[in-house]
């Protein structure tokens, strides 16, 4: 019998599996798998692994035509160091500086750990790992291993943890967390591949308990926020049971959008943005075809000369929407949020002209162009010639697409969240024994470099790791206290299926689905890369409405699975979109403006310009949506933390908001003096 195999106990009545380990990792991605293993490494094989699909989420299926991995320079002669890495970091605004130290010192081990687990990361002859430069990086410290350099490193760590012989539990929707007394105890999971009888409440349960002293969360960024999104299909998140169980958010409003595919999703940035490809948008059914970007950006080279940086500029960024290219996602959002088209890149004809002007371009263009030798033919011509992979990927994607001979359908979308759940030092939260790692914890601020994301995974899993391992190793709480714990949040998931079934077979349509689509919707329609104090407002509105109401409003078809599955999933998106609804309106009212991914309205700022023409700062003829005020780094020096509480007898029943604003934790003082840091190693590793 396996130390991890489910063990039947009695809990609200139910016959339940209860599986016990001294830690639960939640996440199947590269900082799920980069924790499980590092446990093991250091020392504590009591450890299972939780998801709700093995082969879903954002590390194994997304990526762009050249995923970047952020790390420490480790060849040429370029200077770095770990404290000018960690500024990099810092420099980012609203990022605590200890994260950004354990960003850059750990950078080079978790990388190099990558290499030896078999990530083919290029190396020259004489063995140097070789680098570019990536946004916001003012060294040489990007790699990648292609458009999926994620899927390799998830796959190299899977194997690994396959290796070491971690169960792994799939077909579990995390439900909610028991915490006893500040301190995490366990978790509850829906078995979404388990059909229960509910003429049989002894039959087998549908749900699942695990009791443990520590859960680390490698749950992914709460895509499911947003409808127009470059997350994958399957990627989720599951941020709103951490906030149910009084887990804090950090920076949560701030997001990272650019332009991707929508069928398939699929970041274009690099590559297909340095072809300058053509931008055309049409009506719903595909029909009064338009050049679109002339209309804001009427000078032939201007326009190239955008697009072109629009690859290495990916991201929106507000302050390049004054007169760079992020001018470019406006117009794109103008055209699909605004006026209700469809916007396609065409590879197939060259911009403006039927023949390329090499001589319009900007001089940076012009050279980076000249240097690739495509200072020729059609945009697809020059990407085959370029960058072939990238255009043989959207052949092998599903949809397939065509380049050659089909337009490419994209949108502005939400693509990463560079805040999250809160983390210290060790990527614990304040809730202990609970460690958000991956894109699920907020260690980054309001810019980061390219690539930094993968970074911060693994050290972040790797960190937890060391504190689990050195710090948290008692056994969990004893069966009958977890028991009496557990037992009010398995009556509670009981009740919401009970009732949201009871619904449908009255004759109550399901609408789980219809909700799940509608919150998507509504949040990148009022709150996603263009928002305003108004829009703000009208979303919570919606979101409190739906929330509050969640458990007389929610209809499940008992007989399908897979609406049981949404009845937890929605309300999990609902709480996390109520409580970033309300850190947006906060951000506001704290006098937050425009900055990083995010334009806020300002009827006394200003609309973005072109900077060519006879008049160079005139304001272009755009919506007053998109005028504003650039924040310019007003509150870098703080960070906004959220909760969210439950409410008591008599409160708000969609619960309460609330929220901190704190100085930024400094980067800490040198403590290089190696007596005294290898006398505090022997004894404790350092671990505290």
């Amino acid at each position: 019998m396996s130390p991890h195999d489910p063990q039947t106990l009695r809990v609200a009545g139910r016959p339940v599996p209860v599986v016990t380990a001294n830690t639960v990792v939640v996440g199947t991605g590269s900082a799920g798998f980069c924790a499980a293993d590092r446990l093991f490494e250091f020392g504590q094989s009591d450890i299972v692994m939780v998801t709700d699909k093995v082969g879903a989420g954002a590390s194994r299926n997304a990526g762009s035509d050249k995923q970047t991995y952020y790390k420490m320079t480790l060849s040429g002669d370029d200077g770095d160091s770990v404290r000018e890495m960690a500024q990099t970091l810092f420099s980012g605004g609203a990022m605590d500086g200890d994260n950004a130290l354990c960003e850059a010192a750990l950078s080079a081990r978790g990388f190099l750990r990558l290499c030896e687990l078999g990530v083919p990361f290029p190396q020259n002859r004489y063995g140097e790992f070789i680098g570019y430069k990536t946004d916001h990086d003012p060294r040489r410290r990007a790699t990648s291993v292609g458009p999926y350099t994620s899927r390799s490193m998830v796959e190299q760590l899977e194997k690994k943890v396959a290796r070491n012989g971690t169960r792994i539990f799939d077909n579990c929707r995390i439900v909610d967390l028991v915490v006893v007394d500040g301190e995490v105890a366990g978790l509850l999971v829906l078995r979404t591949d388990v059909k229960a009888d509910p003429d049989d409440p002894d039959g087998e349960s549908p749900f699942a308990l695990f009791r443990c002293t520590n859960i680390v969360y490698a749950t992914g960024g709460p895509a499911g926020l947003y409808a127009t999104r470059v997350f994958p299909n399957g990627q989720w998140g599951a941020s709103g049971a951490a906030y149910r169980a009084g887990v804090h958010g950090k920076n949560v409003t701030e997001w990272q959008f650019g332009l991707a595919s929508v069928r398939p999703r699929w970041n274009v940035s690099g590559t297909y943005m340095q072809v300058l490809p053509r931008f055309v948008s049409t009506d719903a059914e595909g029909g009064d075809e338009r050049e679109f970007l002339t209309e804001g950006i009427g000078d032939y080279g201007r326009q190239l000369s955008m697009t072109f940086l629009k690859g290495y500029q990916w991201p929106f960024d507000v302050r390049k929407a004054v007169d760079g290219s992020s001018l470019i996602d406006l117009l794109v959002y103008r055209e699909t949020v605004l006026r209700g088209r469809r916007v396609f890149l065409d590879f197939r004809s060259n911009p403006m002209r039927a023949e390329l002007d090499p001589s319009a371009l900007s001089p940076e263009a012009h050279a980076y162009l000249e240097r690739a030798d495509v200072l020729f033919g059609t945009p697809i011509e020059r990407l085959k010639k370029m960058n072939l992979p990238a255009y043989r990927f959207y052949l092998e994607k599903n949809p397939t697409v065509d380049l050659a001979t089909e337009m490419l359908e994209v949108d502005v979308c939400a693509q990463h969240n560079n805040g999250g759940l809160v983390v210290d030092a060790w990527w614990q939260s304040n809730v202990a024994g609970f460690f958000p790692v991956g894109e699920a914890g907020g260690a980054h601020g309001v810019y980061r470099p390219g690539g930094a994301a993968l970074n911060s995974g693994q050290v972040g899993a790797t960190r937890a790791a060391q504190f689990i391992a050195v710090q948290r190793v008692t056994e969990p709480l004893p069966v009958d206290a977890f028991v009496a714990a557990a037992e009010p949040v398995l009556a509670g998931a009981l009740d919401l299926v009970e009732r949201a079934t009871a619904r449908a077979e009255a004759g109550q349509p399901d609408n789980t689905g219809d909700l799940l689509r509608d919150v998507g919707e509504l949040m990148s329609a009022k709150a996603g890369p263009v928002r305003s104090a108004r829009s703000i407002h009208e979303a919570l509105v919606q979101v409190h409405d739906w929330l509050a109401r969640y458990d007389d409003l929610v209809t499940a078809d008992a007989a399908s699975r897979r609406a049981v599955d949404r009845t937890f999933l929605v309300r999990d998106i609902l709480t996390t979109a109520y409580v970033y609804l309300s850190a947006m309106a906060d951000y506001v009212a704290h006098g937050g403006r425009s900055r990083g991914s995010v334009l806020y309205t300002d009827p006394d700022g200003a609309l973005p310009v072109v900077g060519h023409g006879p008049d160079p700062d005139a304001e272009l003829d755009l919506p007053e949506l998109f005028r504003f005020s650039l924040d310019g780094g007003a509150l870098d020096g703080e960070v906004q933390e959220a909760a969210w509480a439950p409410a008591a007898a008599g409160e708000d029943p969609a619960g309460r908001a609330e929220f901190v604003w704190r100085p930024v934790r400094p980067i800490p003082e040198d403590d290089d003096f190696f007596e005294n840091v290898w006398r505090e190693y022997r004894e404790h590793r350092n671990v505290y």
